[in-house]
């Protein structure tokens, strides 16, 4: 089954039990993919947490029935999963901008968020450089955090964090000058959170003490790279992801399979300044 079939799947699910307590491991269970690598998918395909999604959709169809029946918003609240009348006003509100009694007026207007459909998006405008990369396995080394599956906004404050600290400093010259990477993902069994880790290649000179160790098994990859920068100011990151997602991987005739994605940072010290993301895949 292709991507955007599964993906469409997924679509179809939610709206089948939007009244239900939906969690990221009921919608992916129907799919071929994790939890991780489905909300992964998910968010940079989409824009936005899996959770996000199905918040917005409820308070839709929260707001069209306030709009075209009877319903008390208590009763409302508790149809969509809110624990009071007062937390599902605060989120009405959110999306609204209006409280859910003055949604009742006629002339009101909503902010909806219809159901999504994935397609193919023939763009074409921005050629994508990319290869695909046999790697054998291979060690890493650094400072490892986890988030949960609709956290991953916040990992640019990690790299802040790890920065202010001096951490990834002492990282980068105990990895004799190899470049920082990232890993996310590389274990998966977890259905509320993932770990992501800024690292180093372990060389044979490098000095590992006090840092996490992780093996990164054999894999193809899909390697997708922003060249030409003059600095990493500007993070191409999460444009890359999004666009390996989006436009290529779903018309590529690769699969996402389990595996972390990796981030590479090009070396600060040489001419050459880069981003690159890689997805480990298979030919379907």
């Amino acid at each position: 089954m292709d991507i955007l079939t599964q993906l469409n799947r997924a679509m179809a699910y939610i709206e089948a039990h939007i009244e239900d307590d939906i969690t990221l491991a009921d919608v992916s269970s129907i799919t071929a993919y994790s939890p991780y690598h489905f909300g992964r998918l998910f968010y940079y395909i989409a824009n936005m947490p899996l959770s996000e999604y199905i918040r917005k959709r409820k308070l839709s169809l929260a707001a069209m029935k306030l709009q075209n029946g009877n319903d008390k918003v208590i009763d409302l609240a508790v149809l969509y999963g809110y624990d009071s009348a007062d937390s599902f006003t605060r989120a009405f509100v959110k999306q609204h901008r209006i409280t859910p009694t003055n949604a009742r007026q006629p002339g009101i207007n909503f902010t909806i968020f219809p159901p999504i459909t994935f397609q193919i998006k023939i763009k074409g405008v921005q050629a994508m450089n990319w290869r695909i990369e046999e790697r054998e396995a291979f060690e890493v080394f650094g400072i490892e955090r986890y988030f949960k599956n609709d956290e991953s906004g916040d990992i640019p404050a990690f790299w802040d964090e790890t920065r202010n600290d001096g951490s990834r400093i002492k990282l980068v010259e105990q990895a004799k000058g190899n470049g920082p990477m990232a890993i996310c993902g590389h274990i998966n069994d977890n259905a509320i959170e993932f770990p992501y880790m800024i690292c180093c290649e372990a060389k044979a000179d490098c000095d590992t003490t006090g840092f996490k160790v992780v093996k990164i098994p054999k894999a193809t990859w899909a390697v997708f790279r922003a060249s030409g920068m003059k600095n990493h100011d500007n993070c191409q990151i999460p444009d890359l992801f999004h666009r390996a997602y989006s436009e290529w991987l779903p018309s590529s005739g690769y699969d996402k399979v389990t595996g972390p994605d990796m981030e590479i940072y090009g070396n600060f010290e040489t001419k050459e300044i880069y981003e690159e993301v890689w997805i480990p895949v298979k030919k379907v």
